[in-house]
């Protein structure tokens, strides 16, 4: 998977499209940040790094990633896994996750994953917001 980067001077954020499946934690965080109405739609100038990095770690599916370019603290997984299961959604994991396939392979290292409860995601294990599509309870 590719993430693209947005940068300041201060932090630099990566972000997976094909994770995203649109919570709008990000938004509601951070307008001047994150606004899909913008190109581009993540401008890491507008505010400062410990505001982004905050943010973005309130990203549920591992979409969003930063990297403080100081050398500063950096992202942490959580001490323990958490899996939540949403209504009507995916199971939200956050931890120091090792998901791996039917055969034992390391498919994604990550602290945070949205993975599909519906078995209808086109971007298996991940959830893709098909969910939604199908009314899935």
């Amino acid at each position: 998977m590719s993430a693209r980067e947005y940068k300041s001077k201060d932090i630099a954020v990566y972000f997976e499209p094909r994770l995203c499946i649109h919570s709008g934690n990000c938004i509601k965080g951070l307008r001047q940040v994150f606004d899909r109405n913008k190109k581009p739609w993540i401008q890491p100038d507008n505010a400062d790094a410990d505001s982004i990095a905050n943010v973005v770690e309130k990203c549920p599916t591992g979409a969003l990633h930063y990297k403080h370019l100081d050398g500063s603290s950096a992202e942490t997984a959580d001490d323990e896994i958490s899996i939540t299961v949403v209504s009507g959604g995916p199971f939200y994991v956050r931890g120091k996750i090792e998901l791996k396939n039917e055969k034992g392979e390391v498919i994604r290292k990550d602290t945070r994953l949205a993975l599909c409860r519906c078995g209808q995601s086109g971007n298996m294990p991940f959830c893709d917001g098909s969910h939604a599509k199908i009314d899935f309870e």
